[in-house]
């Protein structure tokens, strides 16, 4: 709580409303250490002002809801009743941040429904946007958490390489595997070494490298033959409470001679990539502030420069967290226009990809930032691998 004061205080605001309906702000439990199991069918808000205690009204019906945080409880029932303690709670307060943003420009932290925004208006209340203090208070990893990537990475790694490796043995054993046996064999993988994953990986040959978010069924899988550029894009995390998502992509060509334009392409990416990398690595050398909108600008400069912008339909990267899209600065200026600083002790992924009819090509990494300090926290593809 000293912690959230002290950052409205540096921000200028008078305080942060937190508010949920049917749990659909996951953001306010976490921070607020709340469970999401309990049931929340009826509006809840938790004022934190900069100053004094913090204030909550609920419903009678989960009148305990909130009463594991501290501060002083006001309750409602009827609808009038609602709206005049929405005002009461916001007496004497005039520039409020809620999980909201201008324009839904960060979709990730926009939480709050239109109708309680003109709710809060009408009490003469500024609506600030949260982005700045989720990033610090959920975007933000403890040194555990940061083990927990690295250790994460150490297994996927491995994974990843036993991976193409099974592509090899196939095609030495004259079986080629299908896209979704990969996929299969992977997910399997994962679990073996205790990892976790909601979904994918992607496992995509020719031109289903060319869709970013290809996923393979077992109706619709290709096979992996001779010939073949194939993408891998993989993303786990360890199967513990709070562990952070670690989140690659490799390629490489089915053959020992590798398509000129498939080298090409590659290289570009990989020029872009680099430049990525190495804006975040000067500017926290150099203790620059640094948003995510430029490192993506310096992804883009050099595959724009080689006559491929437009064929780069997607941004470079986003946050890691607990959640494989984090809710931390990401590295965008063509989806968004992301004018987030990049904070310490935050991880988030470089990716940019060139997409073209016959293949798309994709490389990435991750990069843990700290106070004077940008690494890349896994092995890094320095040339495409022959399969």
């Amino acid at each position: 709580m000293k912690r959230i004061q002290e950052a409205l205080q540096a921000n200028g605001l008078d305080g942060w409303l937190f508010f949920d309906h049917h749990l659909r702000d996951p953001i306010a439990y976490e921070i607020l250490g709340l469970s999401p199991e309990q049931m929340a069918t009826r509006r809840w808000y938790y004022l934190i002002p900069r100053d004094g205690e913090p204030q909550k009204l609920v419903h009678r019906i989960e009148s305990k809801i909130l009463d594991p945080l501290p501060g002083d409880k006001h309750v409602y029932s009827g609808w009038r009743e609602h709206q005049e303690g929405v005002a009461a709670l916001l007496a004497g307060h005039k520039h409020i941040a809620m999980q909201y943003s201008p324009n839904c420009a960060i979709p990730y932290v926009s939480m709050v429904d239109g109708g309680t925004l003109e709710l809060i208006r009408s009490c003469g209340i500024e609506v600030a946007s949260s982005a700045d203090l989720v990033q610090i208070f959920h975007a933000t990893l403890s040194p555990a958490q940061i083990e927990s990537h690295f250790e994460a990475g150490k297994k996927m790694d491995l994974i990843r390489a036993a991976s193409f490796a099974q592509v090899t043995q196939a095609h030495a054993d004259g079986t080629p595997l299908n896209e979704h046996q990969l996929q299969t064999w992977m997910r399997q993988a994962f679990e073996r070494e205790g990892l976790f994953t909601d979904h994918g990986p992607i496992v995509a040959v020719n031109a289903h490298a060319a869709d970013p978010h290809y996923e393979p069924t077992s109706g619709s899988a290709a096979r992996i033959q001779p010939g073949d550029f194939l993408l891998i894009d993989m993303w786990a995390k360890l199967a513990i409470p709070g562990a952070v998502y670690y989140d690659i992509t490799w390629t490489g060509y089915c053959g020992a001679k590798v398509p000129t334009e498939i080298e090409n392409v590659f290289e570009i990416v990989k020029v872009g990539r680099d430049a990525a990398f190495a804006r975040v690595k000067q500017a926290r050398e150099q203790s620059i502030p640094l948003c995510g909108y430029q490192v993506d600008d310096a992804a883009r400069e050099p595959i724009a420069a080689a006559g491929f912008g437009e064929k780069f339909v997607h941004r470079t990267g986003h946050s890691i967290t607990t959640d494989i899209h984090g809710t931390g600065a990401n590295m965008d200026n063509l989806e968004t226009h992301d004018v987030r600083s990049i904070l310490a002790n935050t991880i988030f992924s470089v990716e940019p990809g060139i997409y073209l009819t016959d293949f798309g090509l994709r490389s990435e990494f991750n990069v843990l930032v700290q106070d004077r300090s940008a690494v890349v926290t896994g092995a890094i593809q320095q040339s495409l691998l022959n399969i």
